[in-house]
């Protein structure tokens, strides 16, 4: 066994300026998640790069988006169990960022939009399939591949497919990067919620009679306290309210007002609970029309026991490769919220950096090898031993 880790680190650190190249190439295709001309370009290169690796890869195209990949071996076992990898490729980055934020490397870092976030990962991803099929070595589970080019806007488009194939596979490993320098994976992660509430009004003339009018603001004032009121930091149940509009001239009493609202949560039941409350909201002012739209969009990821045997088994590989893994809970979302509700998840197996969403984007250019070594291992351990 400890061949193997031998073998792999062998093996990538020969093809290391390979990796980078390829890394540098997906960091210079651009790919922000609504130009969908850029992400069909980026999914084409990585199509033809798993197909190169003995894939069958598939371009499903999207309604709104760029849609995704889906990949799984030309030749395979079918009395194998599955075992699916998750990336996205898109990023949060306008077109033509890379002019303001050009790939940019010292001996310790590597810089570009959207390298950490998660151009990194899917290097990772495609290396450790190659790494695998040219070494030879025994998988025990059959791995699937889904990219898709709408995770940053809430997956709305790829979800379907992620859950589909999350329900047939023993486990997914999710490539988004890890939390801090230290690279802890991601073991729990909080769900997301968005609500918008609509305040109805009446309009009247601020200075000629006022008190005809019915204020859309004030009543949205009184619903804020008590939105805020719900925030719950020992639970972990956040509340924000992101976004207020409201209003159509200084001397008019508003007949209308909106605001919309983050919510967070580490239970699903707590999400259910939430919801509730913020559905159950009624007006304060006499004659205003309350709406609440929304929900929980991302249910959260939470340590369930599936989840925490496949975290041990990554401990385990990461000895062997004389990493100390930690395990972190995230206050963002991913595609593993999806895959947790169906299957063993292990998020954040990515590349340690910085500057997720940020100027600084970066990641620790030798922890690229380091954790493409540790999935390696993880796509070639025993299926698990935990009931799905």
């Amino acid at each position: 066994m400890e061949d193997q880790a031998l073998q792999l680190n062998e093996y990538l650190n020969s093809r290391s300026q390979e990796m980078f190249r390829f890394l540098k190439r997906l960091v210079a295709l651009e790919s922000p998640s609504k130009d969908i001309a850029l992400q069909h370009n980026i999914l084409l290169f990585l199509k033809k790069k798993l197909e190169s690796l003995g894939f069958v890869a598939v371009h499903v195209l999207g309604q709104k988006t760029g849609g995704y990949l889906y990949a799984r071996p030309r030749k395979r076992d079918k009395k194998l169990p599955l075992q699916l990898l998750i990336g996205h490729c898109d990023t949060v980055w306008p077109m033509e960022t890379i002019k303001q934020m050009p790939i940019s490397g010292s001996d310790e870092t590597l810089k570009g939009p959207g390298i950490y976030d998660m151009k990194a990962g899917l290097t990772q991803l495609v290396f450790s399939l190659q790494a695998i099929a040219e070494l030879k070595l025994p998988l025990k589970e059959t791995p699937v591949v889904l990219i898709n080019s709408d995770e940053e806007i809430g997956s709305r488009e790829s979800t379907p497919i992620i859950a589909k194939l999350s329900k047939l596979a023993d486990r997914a490993f999710v490539m988004e990067p890890p939390l801090d320098l230290d690279g802890k994976l991601k073991t729990a992660r909080k769900g997301l919620g968005r609500f918008t509430i609509t305040v109805k009004g009446k309009a009247a003339h601020a200075g000629l009679d006022p008190q005809k009018g019915i204020n859309a603001i004030v009543e949205l004032s009184y619903q804020v306290q008590q939105l805020y009121a719900m925030n719950d930091m020992d639970k972990g149940i956040t509340v924000n309210v992101g976004m207020i509009e409201g209003g159509i001239s200084p001397n008019v009493v508003a007949p209308m007002s909106k605001a919309v609202v983050d919510v967070r949560v580490l239970k699903e039941a707590d999400g259910q609970y939430i919801t509730e409350r913020i559905k159950g909201l009624r007006p304060h002012l006499k004659d205003v029309e309350l709406n609440i739209e929304g929900g929980i969009g991302r249910p959260p990821m939470e340590r369930t026991e599936r989840n925490q045997q496949l975290w041990h088994v990554a401990q385990e590989q990461g000895n062997r490769l004389g990493i100390s893994l930690e395990q972190a809970t995230s206050g963002g979302g991913s595609d593993a919220n999806t895959t947790s509700r169906f299957t063993a998840t292990l998020d954040g197996l990515g590349t340690p950096g910085d500057g997720a969403h940020a100027n600084h984007e970066y990641i620790v250019q030798h922890k690229l090898l380091e954790r493409t070594a540790l999935l390696s291992l993880l796509l070639l351990t025993e299926p698990l031993k935990t009931s799905k």
